[in-house]
């Protein structure tokens, strides 16, 4: 068997992006600019509910200010669509406009977006605009959104309903409940969640008037899917006239892959002024503007037999859809809820999934988009069933899982699970964690005054779904390679990955091979970087086309060599024929006098209709001080099954920084919306927490990988898999800690300090009466 190449697939390569990045030498969207240029500030609603009259008279007329732009101003263009709909409960979503007219519906609401010469005369020519507000009921959470006479977020969506449909065979469930031993039951939140990724939001927009052209540059996570839905459903011009850049992106976690107004007002103002305009989120923009995550109420119920086995499942869920219907936001709370099930075999199951509105900021997807939400129910479900029945968390997931030899497995919502051994990562991650001497670990927190809590997650989710990814791989006349594709890296390591996989078939160095993503000038196609489909579907037109141009410099070999395309072989970057010693450089063979210049490049395409399946166990150990409350992660132990591991040390990257996110949600963020009048009352860093260094654990991370059998490198998407995995493994850990001391079985997110003390002083007041 040959050796490994050092560069390739399933080497720790360290991220080639990273030096620059370390050393300042990053190019954002704010480091683009273009002089002179016009800066932008927006102008927001103070009320979650008003109607309003505008005068922007005296601020047009205040120094420096260039243009103000109302609704008024702005009517021609379409609104920010909504790109998903029910095939068999077709809705109409309601207007979503780029500048609010007359009514606004959310703190945060866009009225009016002002360009002057400097920030500080636009922020002036803000507070100059004369707005008379007449403040409207308002309604915010899911509970008070569809009480029988709650304020009216749309006149025509009676109980702020978008759709109301079923998922799976109601009959079914209803006959396995009917026949149970046992009922499990929970009801819980998962809370609303802010995005908070470390670049903020920002745009640049140039025109060209000689040839009435823009170009935008925009941090986000994909530039082509951004240029047409500016271009074809809100501006209304032809795509040839924009140029979309994305360069160096700080974070997008899903946020950033939708279109926003301020893309579409910079061109609007570039277009009329004839200047360059540039915007820049303030912290504020974001919570207040940005799409936010998660949000749902779900009650769910197992059916169980009386030796434990699932005969069942009932969900009832409510998702939060804010006041608008942000581009994806109805398929994530209807998508997620077929992953319900698990990776359980669970042969009855319904689900109702209603969507919402509220007077807040609207919700899209947020890391993982609707699979963390199916994975938080069905994992505190499962424990739920445990504890009714006395077995232990592991024995029923035993009892439950879908074996290897039932896979492919076709699951009640559809979902064909291709691959994988999911009691050989749970008993994997009990053995790392050393859960038979758990018990020996909690007396002795007892005797410290501590409880101790242990529990774990097995999930699984679905990605790599996006479509159709297209790579050109071309010969440099130096020698290196370039990579064009249409994925967009917002630090996931796309320079690195597509490196590796260049590497193992041409044996080149990292620091040879150049991608160049988010350009819709030079790179004709892309679908941007979403649902973990980078590497399983990016990645394969990588190796595909790399294949092919490979194929074709041995064409070009075989003249220069004077032998047969069969004889050579491709290593180190250089063509030669087997055996011997004589070869050629990539670099000779580009520069080679006659050289056919259409074999130096090369391009393959690919989608997955089926879709990746990874999966894994997240396990938890926690400590609680019942005097505070508090909650320390003592030992997190994570096994995943991602089919082939591209970059260990990249993969072991993203599964921390997404468990981070999870024990965030898990611990202590939440969006918190005032109940009377729909305030943000978490509108800072002052109100809404966010994890450090020191709330995380030292995460154990290993791998137990079964191959994807519909994916053509094995591979099974990573990028969201940790944020997965990790809200149900803590709050499971928290949950047994505190049902043993206190007989408290159930607790919501976030597990504040406050909340547990709460719990357990209400615990121990019954137990005294």
């Amino acid at each position: 068997m040959a050796a490994p190449i050092k560069f390739g697939v399933g080497q720790s390569v360290r991220r080639k992006e990273d030096d620059a990045l370390i050393r300042g030498k990053g190019r954002y969207t704010d480091d683009v600019a273009p002089s002179p240029a016009l800066h932008a500030l927006m102008l927001r609603s103070p009320h979650a509910h008003a109607t309003y009259t505008i005068d922007a008279g005296k601020a047009r007329g205040m120094p420096g200010v260039a243009l103000i732009l109302t609704a008024a101003d702005v009517a021609e263009l379409g609104g920010l669509p909504c790109l998903f709909n029910l095939e068999t409960d077709p809705f109409i979503a309601p207007p979503y406009p780029i500048l609010a007219k007359d009514e606004v519906r959310h703190v945060g609401d866009a009225i009016a977006f002002v360009f002057a010469d400097t920030v500080d005369h636009a922020r002036d020519a803000i507070e100059a605009i004369d707005v008379k507000w007449t403040p409207l009921p308002a309604v915010a959470g899911l509970v008070n959104a569809v009480k029988k006479d709650a304020p009216q977020v749309w006149p025509d969506k009676p109980g702020n309903v978008l759709f109301d449909v079923s998922i799976g065979d109601k009959g079914a469930a209803e006959a396995a409940f009917a026949k149970a031993h046992a009922v499990a039951e929970i009801t819980i939140v998962n809370p609303r969640v802010i995005t908070n990724f470390m670049e903020t939001r920002a745009a640049v927009a140039e025109y060209d008037a000689k040839r009435d052209h823009l170009t935008l540059t925009i941090g986000s996570q994909g530039s082509h899917r951004l240029r047409e839905i500016l271009c074809d459903m809100i501006l209304k011009m032809p795509k040839e006239n924009m140029r979309v850049i994305c360069p160096d992106v700080g974070g997008g976690f899903g946020t950033k892959l939708f279109p926003y107004r301020e893309y579409a007002l910079i061109s609007v103002a570039a277009r009329k002024l004839k200047k360059s305009v540039k915007w820049t989120a303030e912290r504020s923009d974001h919570f207040m503007g940005d799409a936010q995550g998660r949000d749902n109420l779900t009650t769910a119920k197992m059916a169980l037999a009386e030796d434990g086995k699932f005969l069942g499942m009932d969900v009832d869920l409510m998702g939060d859809m804010g006041a608008y219907l942000s581009t994806f936001a109805p398929y994530i709370p209807h998508g997620g809820a077929g992953m319900l099930p698990g990776l359980y075999d669970i042969q009855a199951f319904h689900c109702r999934v209603r969507t919402v509105f509220t007077n807040t900021v609207p919700v899209d997807a947020y890391r993982g988009a609707g699979r963390p939400e199916a994975a938080y129910v069905i994992e505190r479900l499962v424990d739920a069933a445990a504890r009714k029945l006395g077995m232990t968390p592991d024995a029923i997931r035993r009892k439950n899982f879908i074996p290897p030899k039932s896979l492919p497995y076709t699951t009640a919502t559809g979902k064909v699970y291709d691959s994988g051994d999911f009691v050989a990562h749970m008993k994997r991650a009990m053995e790392i964690a050393n859960w038979k001497e758990f018990g020996k670990r909690a007396k002795a927190a007892k005797k410290d005054g501590l409880v101790r809590g242990i529990g774990m997650a097995s999930y699984v989710e679905v990605c790599g779904t996006m479509g159709e990814e297209t790579a050109n791989v071309a010969l440099d006349p130096n020698g290196d390679i370039s990579i064009l594709i249409g994925t967009q890296s917002s630090g996931q390591g796309h320079q690195t990955a597509y490196a590796q996989i260049v590497a193992e078939q041409f044996g080149v160095p990292p620091e040879r091979v150049h991608v160049l993503q988010g350009d819709t000038d030079k790179i004709a196609t892309g679908l941007g970087t979403g649902g973990s489909a980078s590497i399983p579907s990016g990645g394969v037109s990588v190796q595909r086309a790399t294949h092919e141009l490979g194929n074709k410099l041995k064409e070009l070999a075989a003249q220069a060599l004077e032998a047969g395309t069969g004889d050579l072989e491709i290593a180190d970057g250089r063509i030669r024929i087997a055996g011997t010693d004589r070869s050629i450089s990539f670099a000779d063979l580009a520069k080679r006098p006659g050289g056919d210049t259409s074999k130096m490049n090369a391009s393959a395409t690919f989608a997955s209709a089926d879709g990746t399946y990874p999966n894994g166990t997240h396990l938890a150990e926690v400590e609680i001080d019942p005097s505070t409350g508090i909650i320390k992660i003592v030992s997190y132990v994570i096994v995943d099954d991602f089919g082939v591991t591209l970059n260990p040390l990249m993969l072991a990257g993203q599964v921390h920084g997404g468990a981070m996110q999870g024990i965030g949600q898990a611990l202590m963020e939440q969006a918190v919306y005032s109940q009377t009048d729909g305030q943000l009352v978490t509108g800072t860093f002052m109100d809404y927490a966010m994890p450090r260094a020191s709330d995380g654990p030292s995460f154990v991370f290993e791998t137990h990988n079964v191959p994807c059998t519909t994916n053509p490198m094995g591979v099974k998407g990573a990028g969201e898999a940790g944020a997965i995995g990790s809200c149900p493994a803590v709050v499971n850990a928290i949950v047994e800690g505190l049902h043993r001391e206190f007989g408290i079985d159930h607790i919501d997110m976030p597990a504040t300090p406050e909340r547990v003390w709460v719990a357990i002083r209400e615990a121990q007041r019954r137990h005294t009466l």
